[in-house]
């Protein structure tokens, strides 16, 4: 069984930045990608950013700036860092990724989400 487990949400004030934290638990092998949506409230989940096993990131568009992606392979485990931070980025933030288990192959998982709320 493989699961991905988001730490690091919570209440920031505005121009703060925070660090969110997800780890594959399970007998992983081998990430193709991991990665970090958000869905604000009313709002669909969109794409932050990905980065694949090797370690090579992928951006969207507007999170480019303030977003950074990055990957701890050997604790199967990757980082979100956010500066910056606005009320509109006031959202669950996921974790995603395709990841392959020793015994059932290539799973793609979704983690719980955790809460990131920027508020003065």
């Amino acid at each position: 069984q493989v699961q991905l487990v988001e730490t690091g949400g919570g209440l920031v004030q505005p121009g703060g930045s925070l660090r969110l934290s997800c780890a594959a638990s399970g007998s992983v092998d081998i990430i193709n990608y991991m990665g970090w949506y958000r869905q604000a409230p009313g709002k669909q989940r969109t794409l932050v950013a990905t980065i694949t096993g090797h370690g090579v990131p992928n951006y969207a568009d507007s999170m480019r700036e303030r977003f950074t992606i990055s990957i701890d392979g050997a604790k199967k485990t990757i980082y979100l860092e956010v500066s910056s931070l606005k009320p509109e980025d006031t959202a669950v933030y996921y974790c995603t990724g395709r990841l392959r288990h020793r015994v059932s192959g290539w799973l793609e998982r979704w983690g719980q989400g955790t809460q990131v709320t920027v508020s003065s």
